[in-house]
């Protein structure tokens, strides 16, 4: 180990000064609390017609679907409170989503979407969720898109097969990729999982279609103050991966 004398201090910290100027800088914003843009009680209310919905949803066998609607409408009335427009126009395609069951049997398309819609809309953040807007745009487009009578054939064919495999193998790589640079590129794992996710869907691809949720559930473990925690699920992103390319190969037999 090399030695250092009293006169290379002074380098020493000249050559760390502007480091150190801008870790000094950003550490009053490390862990400042975010002002909340809605009520408490607003966010409550919106927290327990998740929770509602959510429950119902999963009890629909048993209560029928009509039991959604209150819980819909719920969620509507506080949209409408927020102001927020990706909020309003998620819950209004909600509600157009109530309606549709009440006269139609539900796709299998329909119900791993509202399936995962509903357990996304679980998270003890609510409507301060930074990720809600974002999510609630894209269960906005996959309802409406669920709701539209299926384009695709009956059977899937060798030639789409092929081409999911294609494209699920390039959202893999590029997977990956984003796991390899320091820091991970979070919102590029999110894009691709959430990429999958729809592929997966649309030609029923169940198995990947789950592995690749959760995946996007591990993805949100990421952004934890905790490195063990997002160690761990770096772990268990690589593990899925892997999981997912071992259907892929079964797939492409």
């Amino acid at each position: 180990m090399a030695d250092f004398s009293d006169e290379d201090i002074p380098d020493s910290r000249a050559a760390l000064a502007p480091t150190l100027d801008a870790m000094a800088s950003i550490l009053p914003w490390v862990g400042k609390p975010q002002p909340l843009r809605f009520s408490p009680e607003l966010n409550t209310r919106w927290k327990t017609a998740c929770t509602a919905l959510s429950a119902h949803w999963a009890a629909r066998a048993a209560e029928g679907v009509t039991a959604i609607r209150p819980s819909v409408f719920a969620l509507l009335s506080i949209a409408i409170e927020s102001g927020d427009t990706d909020y309003l126009h998620f819950c209004e395609t909600l509600a157009s989503t109530a309606d549709y069951l009440e006269n139609h049997t539900p796709g299998n398309r329909l119900i791993a979407t509202l399936t995962a819609t509903t357990e996304a809309l679980l998270d003890s953040s609510g409507l301060e969720n930074t990720n809600l807007p974002s999510r609630t745009r894209h269960f906005s487009q996959r309802l409406e898109t669920a709701m539209r009578p299926s384009s695709k054939p009956g059977e899937r064919s060798d030639v789409l097969d092929a081409l999911f495999v294609q494209d699920a193998d390039e959202c893999l790589a590029r997977m990956r990729e984003a796991l390899d640079v320091l820091p991970i590129d979070v919102y590029a794992i999110e894009l691709e999982a959430a990429e999958l996710i729809r592929h997966a869907e649309q030609i029923e691809m169940w198995g990947i279609y789950h592995q690749a949720r959760q995946v996007q559930n591990f993805v949100l473990q990421l952004s934890d103050v905790s490195e063990a925690t997002q160690d761990q699920a770096t772990r268990d992103i690589i593990q899925h991966i892997d999981l997912i390319e071992q259907t892929l190969r079964a797939v492409n037999c």
